[in-house]
């Protein structure tokens, strides 16, 4: 560029920029619709193509019964046809994903063949060992007897390599290209044969994947250490270690248009609900979106009042407490790629307890609720409460503390409520810097950040020490909450709280917490109440903030609504002697 090129540019950036810099927006190029018409009606002639020969097909096989309409498709005789269709919907050669081995299968003459599979989410040990090997040295194959019962080489047909060459365990016969392309993108191996119209998937599913580590948020001092992973199956294998019943099932629905992720629908059969099974289901299949990739996502498609501050379902990362909820007639919902199981129902009491409540023994268990509750309760409601008492309602302080907030006050320049405010954003700052700063120092840097702070706000004059203390204590009884959606709308709910005492005092204080209660006794979990089973009352009144000894909990819970509620025999303890005597009707007589 020259010199007065560059001083033409100085003087005028808009002269030169728009041409050198990239845009997406309008300068005057055609549409973004025309410039990608060519490929649009590509996969348009492609896919009408596809529907045409598949109405061809059906129309052909009618007359030859049931059987002969499953097995139709749309895929040719022609190697090359089937090849060349295949490549213009996985966009080669730009793709390179998609790999297509060509060989010839060892028959009298050879038989041309292909092997296609999606690089990454294959194990090329399993194709070379197990498909490439078997196909290609193995020969003679003339003298095998067909599908029709004949010798030589019209015997050959891919029934004959399902049942003779492949050694895999699941393998499966594809008729139409749409099959063929969901096992590509599964991890198969889809082979494809000349003179056939008919495909084989191999499984051969290798996905990157994580081994089986620990909980990160749900950690237990006593119970088992295991974690979900990103793996679906391995998520499926880890509640099925915990229960060995053939009555567990496995639903796996497919849910978006391009992700097309596998969700696993896991219930226990006779034990929950089948209106509650069909309903997860049906909403489950509603969901027409493109991309669904996480259980948390798909958590906010199905619950029920997605602007609830409390969620409606439970999310968990531990095998053993999915496999307890499915126990006890819950539905449990695993997604491909995502560490966390969706149970549903819940109710407000279950996302306040923890798996460790069941592995300790009962009354420390019961202990470990109670305080839960209270750091809930102090979470939600101290700063609203010290406001209100600090603007209103001095005369409820003893006259010795009221005098030493007052004189601890006396130099802030700011009102009560700003301190507050402010005090609590910088120890919500402090916290997500914390989450995000890497795991090695981020716990570090909160405690250094929040002790500096606290100190060098204190000797500023900005705000008082009582302060510092209520949000260092708000702050920890938010922590102390099990659930991590539930702290979210804690802390949304507190500064609902905390408006309403500014302007009203204990009033205000007591009208918003009525206003939540009312707002948690109208919510539902897939048409359970929220406060269920002690607003309404369904069933005994157990487990809920007292956990009982594990004895002498014979049901299941009663908002499940399951056909077999008697968990365990109302005697377990027959050994005790201060167990109660069975009654006669127990014993038949």
């Amino acid at each position: 560029m020259g010199l007065w090129q560059s001083l033409k540019r100085w003087l005028d950036p808009s002269s030169t920029a728009v041409d050198q810099s990239f845009s997406l927006g309008n300068r005057g190029e055609k549409p973004a619709s025309e410039n990608q018409g060519t490929e649009m009606l590509a996969d348009a002639r492609l896919r009408t193509e596809n529907v045409i020969i598949r109405i061809d097909r059906l129309m052909e096989a009618a007359p030859k019964g049931k059987e002969a309409l499953e097995k139709t498709g749309d895929l040719s005789d022609d190697l090359e046809q089937n090849l060349k269709r295949l490549k213009e919907l996985f966009r080669l050669p730009e793709n390179k994903d998609l790999v297509i081995r060509e060989f010839q299968v060892a028959t009298q003459p050879p038989t041309p063949a292909a092997a296609c599979f999606m690089e990454g989410l294959t194990n090329t040990g399993i194709i070379n060992d197990h498909i490439m090997q078997p196909l290609m040295l193995l020969s003679h194959l003339d003298h095998h007897a067909g599908a029709a019962g004949e010798d030589g080489p019209s015997s050959f047909s891919p029934e004959m390599v399902l049942k003779r060459l492949l050694p895999g365990n699941q393998s499966t016969e594809k008729y139409d290209l749409a099959s063929m392309a969901d096992a590509l993108l599964s991890g198969d191996t889809v082979l494809l044969f000349a003179g056939s119209r008919v495909a084989i998937a191999v499984e051969t599913k290798s996905p990157p994947t994580r081994s089986v580590g620990k909980p990160e948020t749900e950690r237990v001092i006593w119970g088992p250490h295991d974690a979900f992973t990103e793996a679906f199956r391995v998520n499926v294998a880890l509640v099925r270690r915990r229960l060995k019943d053939p009555r567990v099932v496995t639903e796996v629905l497919t849910v978006g248009e391009i992700s097309k992720t596998y969700v696993g629908l896991m219930y226990i059969d006779t034990i929950a609900h089948p209106k509650l099974v069909a309903e997860v289901k049906r909403r489950i299949e509603a969901i027409k979106v493109d991309i669904v990739n996480s259980s948390s996502i798909l958590e906010q498609y199905i619950e029920d009042n997605p602007n609830s501050l409390l969620p409606g379902s439970l999310l968990t990362e531990r095998p053993d407490r999915t496999a307890a909820y499915l126990s006890e007639g819950h539905v449990a919902i695993l997604t491909d790629t995502s560490p966390n199981a969706i149970i549903c129902p819940i109710t407000f009491w279950s996302l306040l307890q923890t798996s460790e409540d069941y592995y300790l023994r009962y009354p420390f268990g019961s202990v470990l609720r109670w305080i839960r509750l209270m750091a809930t309760l102090i979470a939600l409601t101290l700063p609203a409460l010290y406001i209100a008492v600090i603007n209103y309602h001095q005369e409820m302080l003893p006259t010795e503390l009221m005098l030493f907030i007052a004189s601890t006050r006396e130099q802030v320049p700011m009102p009560a409520v700003a301190e507050l405010l402010v005090m609590d954003v910088v120890f919500e700052l402090i916290r997500e810097a914390g989450t995000r700063i890497p795991s090695v120092i981020g716990p570090t840097i909160g405690l250094v950040a929040s002790l500096v702070l606290g100190q060098a706000a204190v000797e500023a004059k900005i705000v008082s020490p009582i302060m510092i203390l209520i949000v260092a204590i708000t702050g920890l009884a938010s922590f102390a909450i099990p659930n991590y959606l539930v702290g979210f709308g804690v802390r949304v709910m507190r500064f609902f709280l905390l408006a309403l005492s500014t302007v009203l005092g204990f009033y205000g204080l007591a009208a918003g917490l009525f206003i939540l209660l009312i707002m948690l006794a109208a919510e539902r979990s897939f048409g359970v109440p929220y406060l269920t089973p002690v607003a309404p009352a369904r069933g005994k009144v157990r487990d809920i903030l007292n956990r009982p000894p594990l004895y002498r909990m014979e049901e299941r819970p009663g908002y499940t609504r399951t056909s077999n509620q008697q968990r365990q025999e109302e005697i377990v303890r027959k050994w005790d002697p201060m167990a109660p005597a069975p009654t006669p009707d127990e014993n038949g007589g």
